[in-house]
């Protein structure tokens, strides 16, 4: 069988929407990549409207 190689490690990715980073390693030797995601609108508490 061939051997694995060492991973390399990958800077972390931003940009204006979201945040990506290497996880690590599982037993098969697959590296995934996990997404943050940023907020695209602030929550506002509602009020409810003045009675006419």
């Amino acid at each position: 069988m061939s051997e694995q190689k060492p991973v390399t490690k990958v800077p972390d990715g931003h940009t204006r929407f979201y945040t990506t980073h290497q996880k690590a390693p599982n037993e098969k030797g697959f590296v995934g990549y996990e997404t943050i995601w940023k907020p695209f609108q602030k929550e506002v508490e509602y009020k409810t409207p003045k009675a006419p």
